[in-house]
């Protein structure tokens, strides 16, 4: 009999009423759980719970009831508030909305303080007619209340946020997901129908981060379902993918042009900029994101192109957020910041006439491009095509300000060490950037024989081979140190420099803090100098901050607490998570951006690229960082050198490794009972230009990859593998 029984409960179990997809995902983000959470209780892969939320598959036993449960629970805490009169309307799906999004960055609509990742406030819904024009939200926030017809919603022009990311069910009716929980029903049936409802219904944008600035244009991210559904490729064929873009004649671009809308010279790709000319001094321009076609690269957004619309939303919104609106790939977006931030012009003060007119800002890089000084030119810039085919410039002729990659065998001491442990500077580039004098709109000027000024931004050409590192000014202080196990500061390779050179001005200045005199021959400097990039900084400093909270990494705490907080902290919320790496990309790729090389099989050297128009063409503002950035990684370690006798074996970048008798950092750094450890050394902790710990590995396992990697007299760079261990075939030749 009691198998009778379980053959009945089987079958009741197998028909557990469920209520619709979107009532699914209502009820689990009402209750902050993700999709993984659910995924791990009922045992299932986290694309399966998705494909319940979306409608696209239903659950089977015995994983239905389980589920049945969970959302016959959570339906008890979180009920519906109101349902819609289905006399008004027939097709109308309870929905629930809270307030409006952020108008700007870090200004919350209405006054009220809201979080992309706040809990959960079920209200009213709303029908289907009124949500497409006023909007409604995932549970997350307060309701607004509703605004008359024609009405601006709460929160201005842009009560919407910054962006939507549109999907497409098998109905072809076309869903906008946004910052907050905001959901919209879309009603554009055609691309250029969606650019005109963009501009002129969804209210969305960001208000511009600087008063001489511009506002965000709206952006848009498409799914694959929302690109088919518009006429596009869910994926870029093989040409397409090589050209970066629909070819000119696709019937998408035919229906933009009719419609008089243009392309940049981008042309419609991955990322596209769809607009038309200005009309009495107001923008119209659609920015488009497409991750199907690889919009969002995996270095940076993980695995942000495999997420569900409304989480990718909440990932995207985040980083408009407290960022800025994405315009491309990470690094151009880093690049866009500082204009955006740092604005190349401003109104003037009234005519005669009471007119108004554009005039250089004071503080920018201004509007016109600049030619580098020749040293600061890329191989095969213009200033340099005088220059013989295939000449090679040696350090006399080519300003080289790289990061570190450095590295030495083991002594025979840290041979006895157990552990190697890396430390890894947190946004050391963008601690680099801040406070850094660099040269701003005037070109440069060529000066014989300077007396060197540690104030004035420029490149200076001058021998450095004197410096001895085993005797160097530590603060006021002459110290002995091995300066055999120590990189030199002023080379990439640490390799002490053999005669003049060219170098930016914080590496000279560093030459002289370590209590040695300079004699430069000659110098290319910027006398208008300023901050510009302190906003910059400043900016992504607070995006990476309050993320990195919100994973349960706060500023000032202990070191033993900061590092059980980082342990596992992306796995608390892993979309915050890639947020935290994008930030990161956007100061790495920022600061790479202002020197980008030439790409394209037309270019030949001697010749022009498009980047050169740019005013952010600024090769001498990267060196200046870079600079920085090495010099603050010499000086920590110095001063740690010095204090306790531990010197570096491998330096990449902004990681140093160092032998210890622990695996952890602090068996490296010598904190003591208040929290206090080296001055000018290392110290951990969350902030930029603070240390995290990057990794451990035994000293054995350095020892085999010392022996399976180094060749040539060149020692293998331990710090490239520290983190994972892990060796590939491509790093053995293999």
């Amino acid at each position: 009999m009691s198998e009778l029984f379980d053959a009945v409960d089987a079958l009741v179990a197998s028909r557990s009423p469920l209520p619709p997809p979107a009532e699914r995902r209502r009820l689990r983000q009402a209750h902050a759980l993700t999709l993984d959470e659910v995924a791990a209780a009922l045992d299932v892969r986290r694309a399966t719970v998705g494909g319940w939320e979306s409608g696209k598959t239903e659950p089977r036993p015995p994983e239905r009831e389980a589920y049945a449960r969970l959302l016959k629970q959570l339906a008890k805490l979180y009920p519906v508030p109101g349902t819609t009169d289905a006399s008004q309307e027939d097709t109308a799906v309870p929905q629930a909305s809270t307030a409006a999004a952020p108008s700007a960055p870090g200004q919350p609509a209405g006054g009220a303080e809201e979080s992309p990742s706040a809990p959960p406030a079920p209200v009213r819904a709303r029908p289907r007619a009124e949500r497409a024009s006023q909007g409604s939200r995932r549970p997350g926030a307060k309701e607004a209340a509703p605004a008359p017809a024609r009405t601006p919603a709460p929160g201005g022009a842009y009560a919407h946020g910054p962006l939507l990311v549109l999907d497409a069910d098998t109905e072809k009716q076309v869903t906008g997901y946004g910052v907050g929980g905001l959901i919209l029903d879309v009603p554009a049936k055609s691309l250029p129908a969606l650019i005109e409802w963009t501009l002129a219904e969804a209210r969305l944008g960001a208000e511009k981060l600087h008063g001489s600035g511009k506002d965000a244009d709206p952006l848009l991210v498409l799914t694959e379902a929302a690109c088919e559904r518009y006429g596009m490729p869910g994926q870029l064929s093989e040409s397409e993918r090589l050209a970066g873009r629909l070819p000119e004649g696709h019937k998408v671009i035919r229906q933009l042009q009719r419609a008089q809308w243009q392309l940049t010279k981008r042309g419609l790709g991955p990322w596209a900029r769809i607009y038309r000319p200005a009309q009495g001094g107001r923008r119209q321009c659609v920015q488009l994101c497409i991750p199907s076609w690889r919009a969002l690269e995996d270095r940076a957004w993980g695995h942000a192109a495999q997420l569900e619309p409304a989480e990718l939303a909440r990932v995207l919104g985040v980083y408009a957020t407290r960022v800025v609106t994405p315009v491309g790939s990470t690094a151009v977006t880093g690049l866009h910041l500082m204009t955006a931030l740092s604005p190349p012009t401003r109104a003037s003060e009234p005519d005669q006439d009471g007119r108004r007119h554009r005039e250089h800002r004071p503080g920018s890089l201004g509007v016109e491009p600049m030619d580098p000084a020749p040293c600061e030119a890329t191989d095969g810039h213009p200033v340099l095509a005088h220059l013989p085919r295939f000449h090679v410039r040696g350090p006399g002729e080519r300003l080289f300000e790289e990061a570190y990659d450095w590295a030495r065998d083991l002594t025979d001491d840290e041979c006895m060490k157990r552990y190697l442990v890396g430390l890894d500077v947190n946004l050391a580039f963008g601690a680099a950037a801040n406070g850094a004098v660099v040269g701003l709109a005037s070109p440069p000027e060529h000066v014989t024989n300077p007396v060197f000024d540690p104030a004035v931004p420029g490149s200076w050409l001058v021998d450095l081979s004197h410096v001895d590192l085993s005797r160097v000014k530590v603060g006021k202080q002459w110290r002995r140190l091995d300066g055999d196990l120590l990189p030199g500061p002023f080379t990439p390779t640490g390799e002490r420099p053999e005669g003049p050179a060219w170098y930016a001005t914080p590496t000279v200045a560093y030459a002289v803090e370590l209590g040695y005199d300079v004699a430069p021959l000659e110098a290319w400097v910027r006398p208008e100098s300023g901050r510009f990039l302190d906003g910059w900084y400043k900016r992504l400093r607070d995006a990476y901050v309050a993320t990195m909270a919100d994973l349960g990494v706060a500023e000032k705490l202990p070191p033993a607490e900061f590092l059980k907080a980082m342990d596992g902290y992306k796995s608390r919320d892993p979309e915050l998570g890639i947020v935290v790496d994008a930030v990161k990309m956007t100061v790495k790729g920022g600061i790479g951006k202002l020197r980008e090389k030439a790409r394209g099989g037309g270019w030949k050297p001697g010749r022009t690229w498009p980047a050169l128009a740019r005013p952010t063409w600024r090769p001498d503002i990267r060196a200046i960082v870079i600079s920085r950035a090495r010099i603050n990684m010499h000086r920590k370690m110095l001063h740690l050198a010095a204090a306790t006798g531990q010197y570096p074996v491998a330096v990449l970048s902004d990681c140093a490794v160092y032998a210890a008798d622990g695996p952890s950092p602090l068996d490296v750094l010598p904190y003591d009972s208040d929290g206090k450890t080296v001055p000018g050394s290392f110290r951990l902790g969350v902030s930029p230009g603070m240390v995290k710990h990057e990794g451990s590995q035994s000293v054995l396992w350095g020892a085999d990859v010392l022996e399976q990697l180094s060749a040539d007299g060149k020692v293998a760079n331990l710090a490239r593998y520290i983190k994972t261990g892990e060796v590939t075939a491509m790093d053995t030749g293999e």
